[in-house]
């Protein structure tokens, strides 16, 4: 070889070296650039990044052969920041990108589109904000998640269609602008799962739907989609799972859909689908088969008893009718059946439990007939056995009442007879025990008092005997004891006055005895009270008017004696008629007090004459102070007044009127003004005006301004009953309405004067005192039941709006700000401040109150969660106030918890269109902890487990594939740190797609 050539092969070879060696350079920098971009993120795994290290072995990045960057994998590290893509995408090599899970937010910018090598793409679960750019001149890419990460605006679908190599399309939980159905989908041939769930999309399911042979997952849930399932759609036989729900389709399932023989997991609730379900019969995959609200009719196929994969049922709220197949569940590990509000007739299948899993048998409102199958008194897993209102009849199995894990009995309203067991003693996880309106009898064992967990008893309307028993008391977690029209005998339990959580005791209509129990008037939540139509005797207890009770009824017993003066209210009217010895001075058709013996014969007459002096000169007195204000020039407009009571107060309308005045002003504000009023015998009252009408001169008091304006008689009329409904609230945490004084032009509301200030005081005044995270905590949980029940049914205030204002208190208690400040910017209020700052851990943790201590800020944040779903904008997507009392009573500060870390931490809620159930959250968090405890393979299995033992029907589903998945990894010559980046990417793909369900309320 001649020495030229020596020469030159050695120069190409330096040139090389030295070329690779720049760009080596480059990347070094780039790297150390993308570092620092993400320099708040608490994470160890930059430690490694350091310009003494080879690139190739910084953690997180694999290096191609020629040792460039070939892929970046940064999913759940805790980062935050924006990503500087004008960096990342200077890597020439740069194939896979993955930064899924983080806290990342900003904008994703349009020099993404200059990373022109990617086959793999995921920006899933962040905060980002603004739309997602234009990507076409990534043709190459394969893998797309950009699911969950808050990207908005219109998606720039067509830059789609030059992927056509795209496996994997992941766009859902993203508030894109609604669009519809985007054509290009249907082109992508080569996809095998499309996610593409609550992303607003609208429209028909295009026939050409057909066309992706290769899908196994296709989710298209919670969007606007309307019209029929195609029929194309039968053309999908690889399909695994199919996601239809909460949409507005309609029609019958396309013939031919039982060619899907591959499905296992198929969900369609929440629609407007009719017709039967035969083309079910030949799908013996499934798994999962969820079709609530809807409309379909027919019978169940029989075919579905012999569904040996079946461990999911969930068919309620539709025009099903026949029985249900008697093998139906007894094949798998069946965990699950909700077929309420339908037509069934026929036993209930008896085998359901037979594998020892099932843990909810729902079958409320149908007409099964025949006994419980005893095999269900053996069923240990079960948590909730709900069989309400249908025609079962027989005793009740004894087992059943004392099933370990059981938190709901429901068997109301039926024909079943017999006892209830002294088993109900280890009933420990019992909750709810309803068994009104059946034939049940025999005495209430004191066993159901070592039950210490039950909050609502319901045994109305049966055959009941016997005394109720002396340990009731102990259950110290009560809230509703309904007893009403059975046969009880004896006393009313003494014991019962420690039932300190209690609102409701109804002993209506039985056969007891003795006194009313004088310390039920110690009794910090009762509302409501009644004990009528028994045969109890002896004096009213003066301590009943310490409640504040909505509903008291002591009528139709044996008691005697004078009625306290402090119940004589309009609230009570009622009350106390059927008891021949009672007396009173005060109300017309009970006979006077007197004293029964020694009485003077002339006695009464003196008493007449007394009060026929008294009254003449009370007149006189009346008509001289009328006449003297005659001459007085009085602040409001003379007219008369209409006062209405509604608890004892010794008050007349000219103490009130004459304090309008400037200097006992205390508020102002958009609901009238608020007046400081101090009566001749020292009560100090609050006194809010509101006027009615425009036209009247209100410069004489100070100007207001009216919240009620132009209202004409009917309206006025409207107001009064709204009064009179608030003011038959009696609750703690509710200020008392003691009067309202009303004339043609305005209104007087007299409230009880509170010397601290109210809660707007206690957080945003000069008044501001320490207020710790408990005090809120308790104010957020007890204000439940502030609002009569029958408040709603006016309809002069919507559910929904009262849940917005209740999420603005929410933000209040969490933030310590006003509704509006400042600070927030022109037409902004505390709601979009809140949600300006989500964009990182650090940003949600400064939005909590800086006096709330660190401890409790976790918890601050739980209830902040609930009051952004409070307040979201679309009203159908707020909750409901039960599962948001249920939310905050999961959201107890952590230091009252026995195990905390066992309580669902949902993040992401949605809910159900027609009644706003509780239908779950995207796992990420719960993934990452259940992840974090797999060190190897052999472990892997238990913690799936685990995880899917924590959530219910859809979401269990798809952790029991994922499952499968694991298990079917050959781990081979991958390390256990290897097998644990595939494990971390299926569970990518679980909580991009994944939501829990809880079961019908």
């Amino acid at each position: 070889m001649s020495p030229t050539t020596i020469f030159r092969r050695n120069f190409h070879f330096l040139s090389l070296f030295y070329v690779l060696s720049f760009a080596a350079s480059d990347e070094l920098q780039t790297l150390l650039t993308i570092k620092s971009a993400f320099k708040e993120s608490r994470t160890k795994v930059f430690d490694s990044w350091d310009s003494s290290n080879s690139i190739c072995s910084f953690a997180g990045l694999t290096c191609d052969s020629n040792g460039f960057v070939k892929e970046i994998e940064l999913s759940n590290q805790n980062l935050t920041g924006s990503i500087p893509f004008d960096s990342i995408c200077k890597l020439p090599s740069l194939e896979k990108l993955s930064l899924g899970f983080n806290s990342l937010y900003g904008r994703v910018t349009e020099e993404l589109s200059n990373c022109t090598e990617l086959k793999y793409l995921d920006l899933g679960n962040n905060f980002f904000s603004g739309p997602f750019p234009e990507i076409s001149s990534i043709s190459g890419l394969v893998y797309l998640y950009a699911n969950a990460s808050g990207f908005s605006g219109i998606f720039p679908w067509n830059s789609l269609e030059n992927l056509t190599n795209l496996a994997v399309l992941s766009l859902g939980d993203n508030p894109f602008d609604r669009t519809e159905f985007p054509a290009v989908i249907v082109k992508l041939t080569k996809l095998n799962w499309l996610y593409l769930s609550n992303c607003s999309i609208e429209g028909k399911i295009p026939e050409g739907i057909g066309n992706l042979v290769e899908l196994i997952n296709l989710e298209l849930s919670m969007n606007y989609i309307t019209g029929e399932i195609p029929a194309g759609i039968t053309n999908l036989s690889k399909l695994w799972q199919l996601e239809l729900y909460q949409n507005e389709l309609s029609g019958k399932l396309p013939v031919g859909f039982g060619k899907l023989t591959s499905l296992e997991y198929f969900d369609a609730s929440t629609n407007y689908l009719y017709g039967d379900l035969s083309e079910i019969r030949s799908l013996n995959q499934l798994v999962t088969l969820q079709l609530f609200e809807n409309e379909f009719t027919g019978e169940l196929p029989a075919e579905l008893g012999e569904f040996n994969k079946l461990v999911n049922l969930s068919l309620y709220t539709n025009k099903l009718t026949g029985q249900l197949p008697e093998k139906l569940g007894s094949w798998a590990e069946f965990d699950f059946i909700d077929v309420s509000e339908n037509y069934f007739t026929g036993q209930i299948p008896p085998e359901m439990c037979k594998r020892g899993t099932m843990t909810q048998l729902l079958m409320l409102q149908n007409n099964f007939t025949g006994r419980i199958p005893d095999t269900y008194a053996n069923c240990a897993t079960l948590t909730r056995f709900r069989v309400s209102k249908n025609s079962l009849s027989g005793p009740v199995p004894g087992g059943i009442w004392g099933l370990p894990n059981v938190e709901i009995i429901d068997i109301a309203f039926n024909n079943l007879e017999g006892p209830i067991t002294t088993d109900v003693g280890r009933a420990k996880s019992l909750k709810q025990l309803s068994l009104a309106n059946n034939r049940l009898s025999g005495e209430l064992p004191s066993e159901i008092s070592k039950a210490a967990g039950l909050v609502s008893i319901d045994l109305s309307d049966n055959q009941f005997s016997g005394e109720v028993p002396a340990t009731i008391g102990e259950l110290k977690h009560l809230n509703s004891l309904e007893l009403h029209s059975n046969d009880f005998s004896g006393p009313i339990p003494d014991s019962l006055g420690s039932c300190d959580s209690i609102t409701n005791i109804n002993m209506a209509h039985n056969s007891l005895t003795g006194h009313i129990p004088a310390d039920l008037g110690s009794l910090p939540t009762l509302n409501f009270l009644n004990l009528s139509r028994n045969q109890i005797t002896g004096l009213i207890p003066g301590s009943l008017a310490s409640l504040r009770l909505s509903l008291l009824d002591i009528s139709n017993n044996h008691l005697w004696g004078p009625i306290p003066e402090s119940l004589l209210i309009q609230a009570y009217n009622g009350s106390f008629d059927g008891n021949q010895d009672l007396c009173s001075e005060k109300i017309g058709h009970f006979q006077r007090c007197s004293q029964k013996s020694g009485m003077h014969r002339h006695l009464p007459a003196l008493i007449f004459c007394f009060v026929a002096a008294f009254t003449v000169l009370l007149v006189s007195l009346v008509y001289l102070c009328y006449i003297k204000k005659k001459t007085k020039k009085r602040t409001l407009k003379e007219e008369s007044w209409d006062v209405k009571s509604y608890h004892v107060l010794s008050i007349t309308e000219d103490e009130v009127l004459d304090s309008i005045k400037q200097e006992n002003l205390i508020g102002k504000g958009g609901c009238g003004d608020v007046y400081r009023v101090v009566l001749a015998n020292g009560t100090v009252l609050a006194v809010k005006h509101i006027w009615h009408s425009e036209s009247v001169d209100r410069k004489r008091i100070g100007s207001t301004t009216p919240i009620l304006p132009g209202l004409g008689k009917k309206r006025l009329h409207e107001f009064e009953a709204e009064v009179r409904t608030l003011s038959s609230i009696r609750h703690v945490n509710v200020v008392k309405l003691y009067c309202s004084i009303t004339s043609e032009d305005s209104s007087l509301l007299v409230y009880e004067y509170l010397p601290n200030g109210s809660l707007w005081d206690r957080l945003h005044t000069s008044k501001k005192l320490a207020l710790d995270w408990d005090a809120r905590y308790e104010i957020a949980l007890g204000t439940r039941g502030y609002i009569a029940p029958e408040y709603g049914y006016t309809h002069k205030v919507n559910e929904k709006s009262d849940l917005y204002s209740f999420g603005v208190v929410l933000m209040e208690l969490v933030t310590g700000k006003r509704p509006i400040e400042a600070e927030y910017g022109e037409n902004k209020d505390i709601v979009d401040w809140v949600c300006s700052r989500l964009k990182t851990k650090e940003s949600v943790l400064s939005i909590v109150d800086s006096t709330i201590p660190e401890v409790y800020k976790e918890d601050a944040i739980k209830v902040l969660k609930i009051g952004m779903m409070c307040t979201a904008r679309v009203p159908a997507l707020r909750p409901t106030m039960r599962s948001v009392v249920q939310m905050l009573e999961e959201a107890e500060p952590s230091s009252n918890k026995i195990a905390a870390n066992d309580a669902p931490n949902p993040t992401y809620v949605v809910w159900n269109q027609k009644e706003q159930h509780l239908l779950g959250c995207i796992l990420s968090s719960r993934t990452e902890k259940v992840m974090s405890t797999i060190h190897c393979l052999d472990t892997s299995h238990q913690a799936w487990t685990s995880l899917a033992n924590r959530y219910s029907s859809q979401l269990r589903s798809r952790i029991a594939y994922l499952m499968h998945q694991l298990q079917s990894l050959s781990q081979g010559s991958n390390n256990c740190t290897d097998y644990l980046d595939i494990a971390k990417t299926l569970a990518g793909q679980l909580a991009a797609a994944g939501k829990a369900v809880g079961d019908q309320s």
